[in-house]
């Protein structure tokens, strides 16, 4: 057994292996280009080729027109729903909160292709509404709202718990005073969730400058490249361009850091609060008339986000042929029955998929709890380098990880390697999906306080005895939680699955990406609709278990 004081030793070695050298090597293949065979020789000569590139202004430009478009779509959306939902007492409430769930479970590459399928001349659209937008699809505007949908609840969610936080008793206060409901909401409740509401923004943007997979799918056969496309094309497309990937990468980075930095403390260090000093009773007004209005909002969104891409995939992957169009005659279960043969690539693909997400469920497990107690519970020296390192990759695009593994682990002076592997994708997983653990763990562990292991400390328990019997037994709901969330993100990654699998391996949304280009396009639905109903089980199971164990 490990003693107590090497953990943190073995934690911080292992932070640095997922975490440091990728983003290491990203930085020194960008400032010296022949690295592996010169040296320290050209510094900064590829990102001065970089900022001297003529595609620059427009691969930044359509980067940051997306994030904006994103967000400003996904604020238009999520805050007027989140007001009503924390506001009012909104019908259903739980049930939009389950569905508005969704968006989560559906990759936004298979969101994208399944409003590809709905939206394209002679698609879903046409074939039940007569509604055909033509190509607009695949514009920059078309790409925007798609990822809108996608990416909204990430808002929705910031706003209606930080407005039904602050309650509205500030603003029956101002109505009683002569203020209009709108003055009052304006005044006073909307200033109450400003913070979270610009966080949440900034949040969604950073989401959206990361994602691969529609501006891959939608934007590149229009000609519209992005920072992601473009990394990975410098990767795919011979001769492989390494510095010129690293600077990039570097460059998406440093604006996702950025706006990562500027959320984190407009939640931290500026939110607005009253300062009564007593927990409010939350109060909601009636809709009154408002009622079936709000709920046909409701109902319009939850279709559009989470019914249409829900409907073309099932639509697909139940139909022979995707010209026979929406016919009975064209019905299939081929598809499906296709996937579960043990001989196909497909259950091969599967059986990766949930071999590495169980593996990285447990990596970022064991070291996500170690971390959090290091940080939370013990508050050893170097809490702060622990807590900064588990919590950076949520800051950093997967993308960028990807690039920074390739890069780090395609060195000729490692004597063992695991690139072309297996474990270079569990690497990649660990590293993308590690604060989720963190974070549950951090919290669970703040909320039962250090009293129990004072206790035992005093009736002589040692510290490792205190973490085995007492503190892990608390915190593993939450812990179990958080691992089923990153088993179901982590076997639908695609990125660093694109470009860290080895020849010959397929994953899940390998699979599907992969049938998508090949034509078979029923295949991938099928398996498109598998994955998403495993991960929407593993994440109703997480949030039951977080509910029994807040009453609890």
């Amino acid at each position: 057994m490990i003693r107590i004081r090497f953990l943190p030793s073995v934690v911080i070695i292992s932070l640095v292996i997922l975490v440091i050298i990728p983003l290491l090597f990203i930085i020194l293949q960008a400032l010296f280009p022949s690295l592996a065979k010169e040296g320290f020789h050209h510094p900064f000569a590829p990102l001065i080729s970089l900022f001297n590139d003529p595609d620059l202004p427009g691969l930044l430009g359509n980067t940051l027109l997306l994030g904006l478009g994103v967000a400003i779509i996904s604020a238009l959306i999520a805050i007027p729903l989140g007001a009503l939902r924390g506001l009012f007492n909104l019908p259903f409430s739980h049930l939009w909160d389950l569905l508005f769930l969704i968006p989560f479970l559906i990759p936004p590459y298979i969101a994208g292709l399944s409003w590809m399928l709905t939206l394209q001349p002679n698609g879903y659209s046409w074939q039940l509404l007569r509604i055909s937008p033509g190509e607009a699809i695949f514009s920059l505007g078309g790409m925007m709202c798609i990822m809108a949908l996608n990416l909204f609840p990430v808002l929705y969610f910031a706003v209606s718990r930080s407005m039904a936080a602050n309650g509205n008793h500030l603003a029956d206060v101002a109505r009683v005073h002569g203020a209009s409901p709108w003055r009052a909401f304006f005044k006073i409740t909307f200033p109450l969730s400003l913070p979270s509401i610009a966080a949440g923004v900034l949040l969604v943007f950073t989401l959206s400058i990361e994602e691969y997979g529609i501006p891959a799918a939608l934007g590149t056969p229009n000609g519209i490249r992005v920072f992601t496309t473009a990394i990975e094309q410098r990767l795919g497309d011979w001769p492989i361009d390494l510095p010129g990937a690293a600077s990039l990468s570097l460059l998406l980075a440093s604006i996702a850091l950025f706006a990562y930095t500027l959320q984190r403390s407009l939640v931290s260090g500026r939110n607005v609060a009253t300062t009564n000093g007593k927990a409010t009773a939350r109060v909601t007004r009636s809709l009154g008339h408002w009622r079936w209005p709000v709920i046909c909002l409701f109902t319009l969104v939850a279709f559009l986000a989470v019914g249409m891409p829900l409907l073309a995939m099932f639509s697909t992957a139940f139909t022979a042929t995707v010209s026979g169009g929406l016919t009975f005659d064209n019905l299939t279960l081929r598809h499906f029955s296709g996937l579960l043969d043990s001989q196909t690539e497909a259950m091969d693909a599967l059986l990766t998929s949930v071999s590495l997400a169980g593996a990285t469920a447990i990596v970022t497990g064991v070291l996500g709890f170690l971390s959090a107690w290091l940080v939370v519970s013990e508050r050893i020296k170097g809490a702060v380098i622990i807590d900064a390192l588990s919590l950076l990759p949520i800051a950093i695009p997967g993308i960028v990880i990807a690039v920074g593994l390739i890069l780090a682990w395609n060195q000729p002076f490692w004597l063992l390697t695991p690139y072309h592997t297996w474990w270079i994708l569990l690497m990649a997983y660990s590293c993308l999906l590690l604060p989720y653990p963190v974070r549950y763990c951090s919290a669970a562990l703040t909320q039962i306080g250090g009293s129990l292991v004072d206790a035992a400390r005093v009736h002589g328990a040692g510290a490792m005895t205190a973490l085995r019997l007492i503190l892990f037994p608390l915190v593993m709901p939450s812990l179990l939680a958080a691992m089923m969330l990153v088993f179901a993100v982590a076997s639908r990654e695609l990125v660093s699955s694109l470009l860290l699998a080895p020849a010959g391996m397929q994953t899940v949304s390998i699979y599907v990406w992969r049938q998508f280009e090949q034509g078979s396009i029923g295949s991938g639905m099928a398996m498109a609709c598998l994955a998403v109903l495993i991960s929407l089980s593993l994440m109703l199971a997480a949030q039951l278990i977080q509910q029994r164990t807040q009453r609890e």
